[in-house]
């Protein structure tokens, strides 16, 4: 988390909840042409990553507002890991919610590459387990992610792998004339549900493209279940390449 800052000045207030990440290593010559005009990949052991990751949007409130029925949603989306002037982030491919309202202001004003479509979640614990699986459906047909962890969750530490995919407290993006967009995000360190498995029937070439099809059938690097927490995003602010 950095610091702390004034509410007041936050476009978004919610608590993003039972996040899953399951993330691939990707060569980096498949992400360089995504990247935001003055970032580079952020590359871990050498290797470039993009995570699928699903969790839920609960209470969320924009410049401190409840919009009816646009509060408790399911997002799904696609993102990779990138660093911009010494500032750790993250920036995305595509991003699905099932509330029109939402995609068309985050590709109108924000020129985010949102989605919309039906979507379902559910969350459920045992005495030792904990699952999240959430369905979509697009071009045709219906795509399904579950993941599941281990009771209770623990924080991992800074160096650890889970820490790495989880911890971002900025996102990168482009302006319609190509300029670099940033904007913060605030929360706790987030807890996660170790010994994390997934199981991923998406078709990426349907949903995001020919290009990301070889993710269909490749096994991911690394698996992330996360509690989540309450979060504060800052708005976008365009800056100087």
């Amino acid at each position: 988390m950095i610091g702390h800052s004034n509410n007041s000045r936050a476009f978004l207030t919610a608590r993003w909840s039972n996040l899953g990440l399951i993330t691939y290593a990707v060569e980096a010559a498949v992400l360089k042409p995504e990247l935001p005009r003055g970032c580079e990949l952020d590359m871990r052991d050498g290797l470039a990553f993009v995570s699928l990751v699903v969790f839920d949007f609960l209470d969320t409130r924009v410049k401190g507002c409840r919009v009816p029925r646009h509060v408790n949603f399911p997002e799904i989306n696609l993102r990779y890991y990138v660093r911009c002037k010494g500032l750790r982030g993250v920036s995305f491919i595509r991003e699905f919610v099932p509330r029109r309202m939402i995609a068309w202001v985050a590709r109108r004003i924000y020129n985010e590459p949102y989605i919309a479509t039906p979507m379902q979640s559910r969350i459920g614990c045992d005495g030792d387990h904990c699952e999240t699986a959430h369905r979509f459906w697009f071009a045709g047909t219906w795509h399904e992610v579950r993941v599941r962890g281990l009771r209770p969750p623990v924080v991992p530490s800074a160096g650890s792998i889970d820490h790495f995919f989880k911890e971002h407290n900025w996102g990168f993006g482009k302006s319609r004339d190509g300029a670099l967009r940033q904007y913060r995000v605030e929360h706790p360190a987030w807890a996660v549900y170790p010994d994390a498995a997934a199981e991923v029937r998406v078709d990426f070439a349907a949903v995001y493209g020919e290009k990301w099809a070889f993710l269909s059938a490749a096994v991911p690097h690394a698996v992330t279940f996360a509690v989540g927490s309450e979060v504060t995003v800052y708005p976008w602010t365009d800056q100087k390449a």
